[in-house]
């Protein structure tokens, strides 16, 4: 509406200055026009300028997410380095378990990426949007096609992770994978993982000699994770 009002004070200004006689007449219809005018103009660069008329509004998502190699025994929160800083760094990940082409997060001025480690076995990640919104409908109609309503401020994107996961890059994650393809290497770690297993159910089981199978199973896949996470920690720390 206020594009509408600066066009019309426009026209009856520049009408009032040609062709309005009398020099009161004139005075009073430059005046009338004149502040419609400046009125128009200071609307719209308040609305530009500062936001007049808005307020910021944040909505909150929270969505599971999976490691993006596919694999629930390499849990890598696997990102791409944008700049130096780090603050704008590309994060990878899944929504699915398995997925042919990965999500990322948005690579923009807009968007910073955290990550915060848990117990919980469950990665998720929560997004945060703060946009500029119109106060109510009067703001809304009167900056009508100003394109202002739902300008982006900020994205937060917080890592809720387990313990487990490690941050990789994408080219420590290629180097990564080319290490654990070796024949080698794969036979060193299963060995490895085998006796720190047992060592682990046997150690649980001098605890609670009446261990059911069903607790029993539980220490094994505990022993697991804690194992591939170990594994993979040193496995980076060597690449670096």
């Amino acid at each position: 509406m206020i594009l509408i009002t600066l066009v019309i004070g426009a026209i009856t200004f520049f009408l009032a200055f040609m062709f309005t006689n009398g020099p009161v007449k004139r005075t009073l219809a430059l005046l009338v026009t004149g502040i419609i005018l400046l009125g128009s103009i200071v609307g719209m660069v308040s609305n530009y300028h500062d936001h007049f008329g808005m307020h910021k509004v944040t909505t909150t998502t929270t969505k599971t997410i999976y490691s993006a190699s596919n694999s629930s025994s390499m849990p890598i929160a696997l990102y791409k380095q944008v700049g130096t800083s780090g603050k704008n760094d590309v994060y990878i990940y899944n929504l699915k378990q398995k997925q042919k082409t990965p999500d990322h997060t948005k690579a923009d001025e807009y968007t910073s990426n955290k990550i915060k480690y848990t117990n919980k076995s469950t990665a998720t990640m929560t997004t945060k949007v703060t946009r500029w919104q119109f106060k109510n409908n009067f703001y809304k109609d009167l900056y009508l096609w100003s394109g202002m309503g739902g300008q982006i401020v900020k994205r937060v994107n917080t890592f809720n992770l387990p313990k487990t996961w490690v941050k990789l890059s994408v080219t420590q994650a290629a180097k990564l994978e080319k290490l654990m393809a070796s024949p080698t290497a794969k036979a060193q770690m299963q060995t490895q993982a085998k006796a720190y297993i047992e060592a682990k159910v046997k150690a649980a089981m001098t605890q609670n000699p009446q261990m059911t199978e069903v607790q029993r199973a539980k220490v094994t896949q505990q022993a697991q994770a804690e194992f591939q996470a170990q594994a993979l920690k040193k496995a980076v720390s060597e690449l670096k």
